[in-house]
């Protein structure tokens, strides 16, 4: 009989085999469905038996580290399992895990799994207000955080276990010390079979435009879902991979946990308070970063500083969060010889559409669809499939793993989103003749100017290609000749300043490089609102644009 490990094991390693030769990926790849599997005990577990090659690797700014072996992160997780079960986590209990880039995280993370409990990932950014709604609806049983973030749950009503983890002294009152756990018995036994189908997480999503919705992952979605981010970043046994993303948000549990374990790769994180580039790229050299991931905010910052700094690139590279624009991926190329592959995909699935190892390019592409995912262009006014461009979606009939079960109490938001046998992302995209996938925008994002549709991310691409520029977002801003034309707010990059001759500047440069129809005509310099996990927020700058502002500029008052 084959087991789940030796069924997930053989998906893995097909991948790892043909990781450079996607044909053959796509077209022989077939998703393990075990009706039972623990990632915690039948994966990391298995792997990390008298393993003692590094699984986590922690840089502190001030020079202070940590590594964990393979063995040594089971051991420690049995011993928290073991802890927590004494403290009354039962399976599917909700357990709201608030902490940062510290080996307790990961510890949880497989503590939680043993138990069956489910994990509501939560950044240490969060409020008050933002805590008390995902103690509400998530229905929270137990809460385990930092004891300088203990405070924040004082008018957070709920009757919660509180766990407190760090601190150098005894924890507020109520709370109970996380540390006592390595004194819990050694050796974990699982009080029952993980059904594949239990419930695993429950992320809240950003909510870039509206309540963050509440997604639902089991013991497959996510743990073998991201059989095809590992894919997609080109792991492999052995390497060092560094993602930068905050914990509490779904690309971390991609990057930081399931994509490079299920290779049996480091996880490597350098914490820092304030970014600092060359700083990153010093210890990515003395860690030897093999594999790099890092959201557009940060490459666009990383090409500020002066690339060479970094005497051994990594051997792979890729961006992920919102599209990358093709000047940040010519100028990486240009410094380190390696070039930027971007990915696609939401909380609500792994990686869905990527470039990865061994495909051929295409500037401004996002790639063909992962291994395991058959994704369509449904037509914006017919919803049928097959439009060159269109809304992107996932074929239900053929459904993946890495998709999760629904929006965890929201029935009627589920069933839009697979509504007629698609999953519907809300994405836009464009597919060409050889099956590459463009990125046009979310589909409350594009608009129309003058009759004509206007994508935001093909006009900040043109912006950022100028060197005054280190972000922008462009927004419709209404016009009583044309109904809306693009206006960019534009963050200047280090040299620049704000002002009539740098917006005569852009205004110049788009006229050279985008067609008259899709030329920015008004401009505003200033910060980006963004989620805490780092998105921008275009409804506030939406909202902020039909208010109307005295501090833009328009591209009529320079001719």
């Amino acid at each position: 009989m084959t087991t789940a490990t030796e069924l997930f094991r053989s998906a893995r390693d097909f991948l790892l085999e043909h990781r450079a030769d996607y044909a053959t990926a796509y077209e022989g790849f077939t998703w393990p469905r075990p009706d039972a599997f623990n990632w915690a005990l039948d994966w990391l577990d298995v792997i990390a038996e008298g393993n003692e090659r590094t699984a986590l690797h922690i840089v502190e700014e001030d020079g202070s580290e940590v590594r964990v072996s393979f063995a040594e992160m089971s051991a420690r997780s049995d011993r928290v399992a073991n802890w927590l079960r004494e403290r009354g986590v039962r399976a599917e209990d909700r357990v709201l895990v608030m902490l940062g880039n510290q080996v307790e995280l990961w510890e949880t993370a497989l503590a939680a799994m043993k138990l069956r409990a489910v994990v509501i990932p939560a950044t240490t950014l969060l409020g008050p207000a933002d805590l008390r709604d995902r103690v509400d609806r998530g229905r929270v049983r137990h809460v385990i955080t930092r004891s300088e973030e203990t405070g924040k749950f004082d008018d957070v009503p709920g009757d919660y276990t509180r766990i407190a983890v760090g601190g150098t002294e005894a924890p507020a009152p109520g709370w109970q010390p996380y540390e006592d756990a390595a004194e819990a018995p050694a050796g974990f036994t699982p009080d029952g079979p993980t059904a594949a189908d239990d419930p695993l997480m429950l992320y809240f999503t950003s909510g870039t435009t509206a309540r963050p919705k509440l997604v639902e992952h089991t013991h497959v979605s996510y743990p073998v879902g991201h059989l095809a981010t590992m894919y997609w970043i080109g792991l492999k046994p052995g390497d060092v991979h560094l993602n930068i993303s905050s914990p509490g948000w779904a690309k971390h549990a991609w990057s930081n946990l399931f994509a490079p374990w299920n290779a049996e790769a480091t996880v490597f994180l350098h914490n820092y308070t304030r970014f600092d580039a060359a700083r990153l790229m010093a210890e990515m050299d003395r860690a030897g970063v093999t594999t790099f991931c890092a959201p557009p905010t940060v490459w666009r910052m990383l090409i500020q500083a002066d690339l060479s700094q970094l005497a051994t690139p990594p051997r792979e590279v890729v961006a992920a969060g919102e599209p990358l624009n093709p000047e940040v991926i010519e100028q990486v190329r240009r410094a380190w010889g390696v070039t930027i592959r971007d990915g696609f995909g939401q909380t609500e699935t792994a990686v869905q559409v990527s470039n990865s190892p061994g495909q051929v390019l295409k500037t401004g592409s996002m790639g063909r669809p992962s291994p395991g995912y058959r994704v369509e262009l449904l037509d914006p006014v017919t919803g049928a499939p097959g439009a060159e461009e269109g809304e992107i979606a996932l074929d239900l009939s053929a459904r993946p793993v890495g998709l999760m079960t629904g929006y965890h109490g929201d029935p009627d938001r589920t069933a839009e989103a697979m509504a007629g046998g698609y999953y519907r992302t809300g994405d836009i995209g464009a597919r060409d003749a050889d099956g590459y996938l463009t990125y046009v925008g979310r589909a409350d994002d594009v608009f129309k100017a003058s009759d004509y549709k206007i994508s935001p991310f093909e006009l900040e691409s043109a912006l950022l290609e100028h060197e005054a520029v280190a972000e922008a977002a462009v927004v419709p801003a209404p016009d009583e000749l044309r109904l809306a034309v693009p206006k960019a707010y534009v963050v200047l990059a280090a040299g620049w300043e704000p002002g009539p001759d740098t917006a005569k500047v852009l205004f110049e440069h788009s006229r050279e490089v985008l067609a008259p129809y899709k030329r920015v005509r008004r401009l505003e310099f200033g910060e980006l609102p963004k989620t805490v996990s780092g998105k921008i927020r275009r409804i506030e700058l939406r909202e902020a644009t039909a208010a109307g502002s005295q501090d833009e500029y328009r591209e009529e008052d320079f001719r």
